[in-house]
């Protein structure tokens, strides 16, 4: 049997609609608010890098210093390379060492703020803070190849001005085969035979040996020469192919330091950490104790690692740091010679970029500078 027909009042069609709109509004709404909730709060696991701090080597640098009455951080000014004991030499313009800035704990909404502003960049988080790390492991971390950094520096500029140094013990594994031999602050002459003056040095005379091996050390102990003998250990592991690798270990730090007891070195960079310094530290250095100045007055900025030898080494970041300097001023950006393909790829107007690989290149690059004469520059 057929249901009777029975027609659908306008008062009906209006309800359903209204009904209708409501539910859209109300699950569109729902939606909004999640969305503007995860966009906010939700971290995503990236970390922004960024233009960073930028400091004179050649000027000063507020650190912190106590705590006033009420609990606010006390400041005061000192100089970021301070020598004492010596004559140095007056200094002008800008050497200038940069850092990228780290910005973590990014909600949606700030990684893509960030990405499209085009000044920064995203990059895993894991990449800056390791798993297994906390934040205070890594801070820890970035101070000490800071003062690792401060250390090379002097020891670079030093033997590149024929000051007198020495290769010392700054530190002995608990565990390593030096362990009750070697003793920190022991000056290290000779090892296997072999004079070594520099890190570099001693660490290729311990690797030409085999592990297992008996190997004499002519040592310098409070004054008095001994030669001391170690069973050189090793260290397994994988080169960049997954190849298996193995390593001769003596199980110590080696530091080359300043010997000159009537010259002191303090250094002073602020919160930054890292080993990215080294190279402009070193120039300040050489800067302060040489006739003349290097910057010709300029504002000149830079970045490089830097071993005791003067070998200047890549490191991260370079184009952020390049618009950083650019931004206070810099004309001229030091750019490790490793760096140069990157740094290309995003040059700030106003900016020449020189290239350096070593600490005596980047002195006679900073000379052309200053004497308007032709320097190496970064090129495609």
């Amino acid at each position: 049997m057929v249901p009777p027909y029975r027609p659908i009042t306008l008062a009906q069609v209006n309800a359903s609609v209204g009904y209708r709109r409501i539910l859209t509004l109300v699950v569109s709404a729902v939606l909004l608010g999640l969305f503007v909730y995860l966009g906010n709060f939700v971290q995503v696991p990236y970390v922004a890098m960024g233009p960073g701090l930028t400091v004179n080597t050649l000027g000063t640098v507020q650190i912190e210093d106590g705590k006033s009455p009420d609990g606010t951080p006390k400041e005061r000014t000192v100089p970021v390379v301070d020598i004492a004991g010596v004559p140095t030499d007056p200094v002008n313009g800008h050497l200038n060492l940069t850092t990228v800035s780290v910005t973590d704990g990014l909600s949606l909404f700030d990684a893509v703020s960030r990405w499209a502003s085009r000044s920064y960049s995203l990059v895993p988080r894991e990449s800056q803070y390791p798993p297994g790390k906390s934040n205070d492991d890594v801070r820890q971390q970035n101070a000490a190849q800071m003062s690792g950094s401060e250390l090379t520096a002097q020891a670079a500029a030093l033997r590149q001005l024929h000051r007198p140094t020495r290769l010392i013990i700054a530190s002995v594994g608990s565990d390593g085969p030096a362990n009750g031999v070697l003793r920190k602050d022991d000056e290290v002459r000779a090892v296997g035979g072999v004079p070594v003056a520099t890190v570099e040095q001693m660490q290729q005379a311990v690797r030409s040996h085999q592990p297992g091996q008996r190997v004499d050390l002519d040592v310098v102990r409070a004054g008095t020469p001994l030669r001391l003998a170690v069973t050189l250990g090793k260290v397994e592991g994988t080169d960049r192919t997954g190849s298996a690798t193995t390593t001769t270990y003596l199980g110590v730090t080696p530091a080359v330091v300043n010997a000159d007891p009537a010259m002191k070195i303090t250094m002073n960079v602020g919160n930054i950490g890292g080993p990215s310094a080294g190279l402009m530290l070193s120039l300040a250095l050489v800067d302060m104790l040489t006739p003349g100045s290097l910057t010709g007055g300029k504002f000149i900025a830079g970045t490089g690692t830097i071993t005791d030898e003067g070998t200047v080494g890549p490191i991260g970041g370079i184009t952020h740091k390049m618009d950083g300097a650019r931004e206070k001023g810099a004309t001229v950006f030091l750019v490790p010679a490793d760096n140069c393909r990157e740094a290309l790829t995003d040059v700030p107007r106003g900016l020449t970029l020189v290239k350096v690989d070593t600490l005596p290149g980047a002195i006679d690059a900073l000379n052309s500078v200053a004497a308007g004469r032709p320097a190496p520059t970064c090129t495609r």
